[in-house]
């Protein structure tokens, strides 16, 4: 019973970080579009803050998963 209870935290907490993730991804995001929109060449910075931000998101979706299937299969 405490092992879907730590999972079901985990979860939430990895759904948090999700959000919190994504909202600090949309400032880069933002500056991208405008510089497509504008056909002007994109801060380096913020292709690179848009990658990371990416790549952090990815990962802890990937861990949202795995947490999602260990609570399944616990019957969940």
């Amino acid at each position: 019973m405490s092992r879907k209870s730590d999972l079901k935290k985990a979860i939430a907490e990895s759904e948090q970080e999700i959000e919190s993730l994504e909202k600090k991804r949309i400032r880069s995001q933002s500056a991208l579009l405008e510089a497509f929109l504008n056909h002007t060449e994109p801060n380096e910075k913020d292709a690179e803050y848009f990658k990371v931000f990416s790549s952090l998101i990815e990962l802890e979706r990937d861990n949202l998963r795995k947490l999602n299937a260990e609570l399944e299969s616990l019957g969940g």
